[in-house]
Parts: structure tokens; C-alpha cells; sequence
């Protein structure tokens, strides 16, 4: 391989290795048999991961796009993304999902891919969720199912409820498994949009998970915050890598106002 093709593998490889992927929508509530749009973004390269800036935009034929609806029932969403990006890596994907079915639904991206330039085996897991109601003014507070975990390598799962109650003041409280088991003295990092942490550890907005792999963040305003946990193990090595990268994320739609709360 020329040092041209090098680069070339290094710029369509490395974006992904670098950055965390995230998947968002436009609200976290929507009225039964309407429908929501999911996005799929990348981004955060280059500064340790301290802000919710785009950069570049994943392949999507590498990962996985689900929605879990409450029944259980998983739906493929990858085939139905839309390239909105000018030029290729530019902009993001994104799609539409209409649902009449009561409850909470979870949207699901995983990647699992060798970099072989690195060589370093990346491991990612990203999740967000709504909820669909019959009254958008009349949101039920008994929600279940936002805290089922989905067996990935490294993942955060919410304790409470991250979509109804929610609002200023309504604590995010989250747990971090590793391996299905509480990841604990880990860095989580509750980042609000047009937010760049601290270098280093930035203590208004980072966490660290405790002996149960619990962290707790509570929100001044409404935003969107994109909640980051990374892990790394040096000696996780096999077939064609040396070490392994492991990142997951969940993005949290606050509103100003809390629908359930009717403050």
C-alpha cells in the first residue's frame, strides 16, 4: 500500500475510532401515530471528547439502527437512513418513525469494527428515547422499560426515567455497566449543547460512577445533553487488533418545561 491509499484509510477509518456516536431525536414526546425523526450523528474529534460538535459523519452500512418499542419488538432502521450531507463526510443521517403503541421506546445504534491501520478493535453503543402518548398533555408518569439494558460491552442504562418527568432540576441519574456488571470509578461526562468542558476533569459536568456504577447529573436549563462514558483495554487483543476501545452514550432531550410536572 502507496502512502496515498494510507491516508485514505487513515481518514475514512480514524474518524470513527476518534469520535463518539450519537443518536438523537426532535423531541422526546410524541402523540400515538405520529411520527418522530432520529438522527444519527459523529462527532467529537480531536479535544478528548468535550463538546457536542459534529465532525465528519459514520458509514452507515457499519453499524446497527433499532428502535424497541415497548412490546419488545425491535424494529431495522438502517435501510431506511437518509444522507443529508452535502459532501460525503459531511451532515448526517437521519429517518422517521411514526408509532401509535403506548410507552417508552428506545432507539439503539451498536458498532463493532477493526481498525487495522491502528491496530485497535472499536466497540460503540449509543442510545436515546422517547415516549409516545395519547395526550402530549397528559404524559402517564408510570413509564417502565427505560431501564432494560441491552447487553452491550459497555453501556449506560437509566435509572430514572430519562424522558417523563423531565425537566430543569429532574436529576439524570444513570448506571454504567461493563461486561453486564456495574462499571465503577469510571468518568461519565453530561455534556449540554454549545457547552466545551474543562480540560482535564471538568467538575460541573463530569461524574464518577461509584461502587454500583451510578452517576447522578441535574440540569439547571433545558437542553440536549450527551451523557459519554470510554473505556479502554490495552491487553484486549485477537485477530487483526491489539487493544480495544469501548464507548457508549445516551442522549437526554431536557425541555424547558416539564410536561408531566405542568411546571
Amino acid at each position: 500500500m502507496n502512502w496515498k491509499a494510507t491516508v485514505l484509510v487513515f481518514l475514512l477509518a480514524g474518524p470513527v475510532l476518534a469520535h463518539d456516536i450519537w443518536v438523537e431525536t426532535n423531541t422526546n414526546i410524541i402523540r400515538s401515530g405520529d411520527a418522530i425523526h432520529i438522527d444519527l450523528k459523529l462527532g467529537n474529534h480531536g479535544n478528548d471528547h468535550r463538546d457536542f460538535k459534529l465532525a465528519s459523519k459514520l458509514a452507515a452500512r457499519d453499524c446497527k439502527l433499532e428502535v424497541a418499542a415497548p412490546d419488545g419488538k425491535q424494529f431495522d432502521l438502517r435501510e431506511r437512513l437518509i444522507d443529508i450531507g452535502y459532501a460525503p463526510q459531511e451532515g448526517y443521517w437521519t429517518t422517521k418513525f411514526a408509532a401509535s403503541q403506548p410507552g417508552v421506546y428506545t432507539v439503539i445504534h451498536t458498532y463493532d469494527r477493526v481498525v487495522h491501520y491502528a491496530p485497535v478493535r472499536a466497540i460503540k453503543s449509543a442510545k436515546t428515547m422517547f415516549v409516545v402518548s395519547e395526550s402530549l398533555d397528559n404524559v402517564a408518569r408510570d413509564q417502565s422499560g427505560f431501564d432494560t439494558p441491552f447487553g452491550h460491552a459497555l453501556e449506560i442504562v437509566p435509572v430514572t426515567n430519562p424522558v417523563a418527568p423531565m425537566g430543569p432540576g429532574q436529576p439524570i441519574k444513570i448506571q454504567v455497566l461493563y461486561q453486564g456488571k456495574p462499571w465503577t470509578a469510571g468518568r461519565v461526562s453530561f455534556i449540554p449543547r454549545g457547552e466545551t468542558l474543562e480540560e482535564g476533569f471538568d467538575a460541573e459536568y463530569e461524574r464518577t460512577t461509584d461502587s454500583r456504577g451510578l452517576a447522578s447529573f441535574s440540569p439547571r436549563t433545558g437542553n440536549v445533553y450527551l451523557v459519554v462514558a470510554h473505556h479502554v483495554e490495552p491487553q484486549a487483543s485477537g485477530d487483526g487488533y491489539e487493544s480495544t476501545k469501548y464507548s457508549a452514550t445516551l442522549v437526554v432531550y431536557v425541555p424547558e418545561v416539564c410536561p408531566c410536572c405542568n411546571e
